[in-house]
């Protein structure tokens, strides 16, 4: 196996501090020393660390969206219900580094604007907005009448239960989501 380039090894690294110990908290020495590469590299490939916050929440993007989706369409083809992602979502809520949404965090780290880097909102934003095309496109396969609505309540049900699996830990928070989502499903059946 070839080892990682420098620019990998940052976003390992700057990943993997960024969602345990969160944005503020995770220093540029930190993530020079732990991914082993210089500090002209780092800065070489990111300019600055908003930059590397930027293309680390692009990378999150990409792997949690694929992972969720596969998850869902999984489940889906048991059985024929919103209620599966809230399934899906507590296996996510059950693993070891369960940490919450890196942009919820990266939005409550940084404030509404998110810092002095609007792009990192713009992110968050348009991650969000991924989520609820994801859900409204499964309330359409479903044949669920207003999937556009179906969306938008659902990432309510979503977002509220990755936040309340983040605070209290409690595996009731699943269960919630799952007859929340499932009371939505038949409020919605044609």
């Amino acid at each position: 196996m070839p080892t990682p380039s420098a620019r990998d090894r940052i976003l390992d690294t700057a990943a993997r501090l960024f969602y345990r110990d969160g944005y503020r908290a995770t220093g540029i020495d930190r993530i020079i020393a732990e991914s082993g590469v210089a500090k002209m590299s780092l800065y070489r490939h990111f300019p600055s660390k908003n930059d590397l916050i930027f293309e680390y929440l692009q990378r999150r993007h990409e792997f949690w969206m694929a992972w969720f989706e596969a998850g869902v369409r999984r489940r889906l083809a048991a059985r024929a219900n919103l209620d599966v992602l809230a399934d899906t979502l507590g296996e996510w809520f059950g693993t070891e580094d369960y940490r919450g949404c890196a942009f919820i965090n990266m939005v409550a780290e940084s404030g509404g604007g998110a810092g002095d880097d609007p792009r990192l909102l713009e992110q968050a934003v348009a991650h969000k907005a991924s989520l609820q095309d994801f859900t409204a496109a499964i309330a359409r396969e479903l044949g669920l009448v207003q999937p556009r609505a179906v969306g938008e309540e659902a990432i309510v049900c979503v977002e509220g239960m990755i936040v309340r699996a983040q605070t209290t830990h409690d595996a009731a928070v699943v269960d919630a989501g799952r007859r929340t989502l499932a009371r939505l499903h038949a409020a919605y059946v044609t």
